[in-house]
């Protein structure tokens, strides 16, 4: 007769213990999560309410709502326009719509941007949906940096926030679209193929297109809205922090003011509609000062650097962005000189 042995039963474990369970140990989830949160801010209600009724803290939630307010719907818009890209446009539409040839495929994406009535919280993931779908990243750049500064809805507005001076509506125009163009060529010069990496999206293999799609938008909407919060955190930290009377020592010198407003445009992080009515606003600088606040601002800010980590990787954003500050600064100055 044989007779079988039983393992011992391990130290510690309990009958009816999940093995795995107790291997990971706690995990945390997002109920959990949230009724902390609720919890904490329940036993300190006292303290929250006077810190945020502090001047600072009334300017800090000011900023951060506004940014979210004007760039939340334009972010809702180009993630559904991505999600009708990814699902129901087919890779065959692209390679028909542009020339095969990167160098021609630059300018006409670029001149695409202005038919897209959006701002650069649009443009980011169109343009991620834009190289998933095999367009060449060059074109797909340009369409970045040029949909949320040439579009009609945003020259309506520089016209409107700069009556009297046609010549500035022409400028931004004509600065927006030299540095996407610069910006989609250096790219396909110099740029490798590692550095860009967009995310990925869930599989849709087996879904109708209606799942795809709700899907997409899902997974666009956790992604760069998460990161578009935190670059409008940071916007609203820096407004609060930064001393008003900064701004009028700068405009007294043509260099400083130039990149002060530069500096100013990334900081704020303010949506491609708005921004020219701020520019009208900051009287005490030059026509091109105000002309590179209204081309940098666009094309590279806080919420952006953050939403373009986000789609296209962090090693893209590291190289990309400060390329672009730099040209934009540099080609506002001379289409100024030339136009203003």
């Amino acid at each position: 007769m044989t007779t079988t042995k039983t393992a011992p039963p391990q130290a510690g474990h309990r009958d009816g213990d999940d093995p795995e369970q107790s291997a990971q140990g706690w995990q945390f989830s997002s109920p959990l999560v949230l009724t902390m949160v609720l919890l904490v801010a329940l036993v300190l209600q006292g303290s929250i309410r006077t810190a945020l009724s502090t001047p600072v803290m009334q300017s800090w939630m000011t900023v951060f709502v506004a940014v979210m307010v004007q760039a939340l719907p334009f972010l809702v818009l180009g993630v559904l326009l991505s999600a009708v890209i990814a699902v129901f446009v087919p890779p065959s539409f692209f390679a028909r719509a542009l020339p095969a040839r990167p160098a021609l495929a630059v300018p006409v994406a670029g001149m695409a941007g202005a038919v897209l009535p959006g701002c650069e919280c649009a443009s980011v993931p169109v343009a991620g949906a834009l190289v998933r779908r095999g367009v060449t990243p060059a074109a797909a750049l340009a369409f970045l940096l040029s949909a949320p500064a040439i579009n009609p809805i945003v020259l309506t507005a520089t016209a409107v926030a700069f009556p009297g001076k046609p010549q500035m509506v022409l400028a931004r125009f004509v600065a927006s679209l030299l540095v996407a163009c610069a910006m989609g060529w250096l790219w396909q010069r110099l740029g490798r193929a590692d550095w860009l990496r967009p995310q990925t999206r869930p599989g849709s293999d087996g879904l109708g297109k209606g799942a795809a799609f709700w899907g997409s938008v899902r997974h666009d909407v956790m992604h760069a809205g998460g990161f578009l919060v935190v670059g409008a955190m940071a916007a609203a930290t820096l407004k609060a922090v930064v001393p008003a009377d900064w701004l009028s020592l700068a405009a007294d010198n043509p260099v400083v003011s130039i990149l002060a407003l530069a500096v100013l445009a990334v900081l704020l992080s303010i949506c491609s509609e708005a921004d020219a009515f701020v520019a009208a606003s900051l009287s005490q600088f030059s026509l091109t000062a105000r002309l590179t606040f209204l081309v940098v601002g666009p094309m590279i800010d806080l919420k952006l650097f953050a939403m373009q980590t986000a789609t296209f990787g962090r090693d893209f954003a590291l190289r990309f962005a400060p390329a672009t500050f730099v040209l934009a600064v540099l080609v506002s100055v001379l289409v100024g000189e030339v136009l203003l």
